[in-house]
């Protein structure tokens, strides 16, 4: 198999294209591949040419509808990413210009001054506990200070 050129002059025989994967016939008196200087040709001969055809035509039963496939999911894809790129450009929008990640909102709001703060009074009972545990802590320091 001789690799040929568009344009050159060859004898007769099949020149298949392997860019456009073509098949070119030669008449016996010879004549001139179609196209330019880049386009490559390579000679076949016509045992092999038996073999080449088939599988080509082969290959395209295969692929034509897979190509159907790739390209519907191709497009139910890019179809689905515009929908979440406009739905999250939708959710950002709402998001509160003071929110600062990591930081708790579920504290309530700081109390006003006069007003009593988010916790309601301790019992009197506590107090009583930690008055005694404080008073309790104040001794042992004072022993150990001695």
């Amino acid at each position: 198999m001789t690799r040929r050129v568009g344009g050159t002059m060859v004898k007769s025989g099949y020149y298949w294209n392997t860019r456009s994967w073509s098949v070119v016939d030669v008449p016996r008196e010879g004549g001139v591949l179609p196209g330019t200087a880049e386009t490559r040709y390579l000679a076949v001969p016509w045992p092999l040419l038996l073999v080449i055809l088939p599988v080509m035509g082969g290959l395209f039963v295969v692929f034509l509808p897979l190509i159907g496939f790739v390209l519907t999911i191709h497009a139910i894809a890019v179809r689905l990413a515009g929908s979440l790129k406009k739905g999250t450009g939708e959710l950002a929008a709402t998001v509160h210009p003071g929110w600062r990640p990591g930081e708790a909102h579920l504290t309530g709001k700081p109390a006003k001054e006069g007003e009593k703060g988010g916790e309601e009074a301790a019992p009197a009972k506590d107090d009583e506990a930690l008055e005694k545990l404080s008073t309790e802590i104040e001794e042992k320091r004072g022993k150990e200070g001695k």
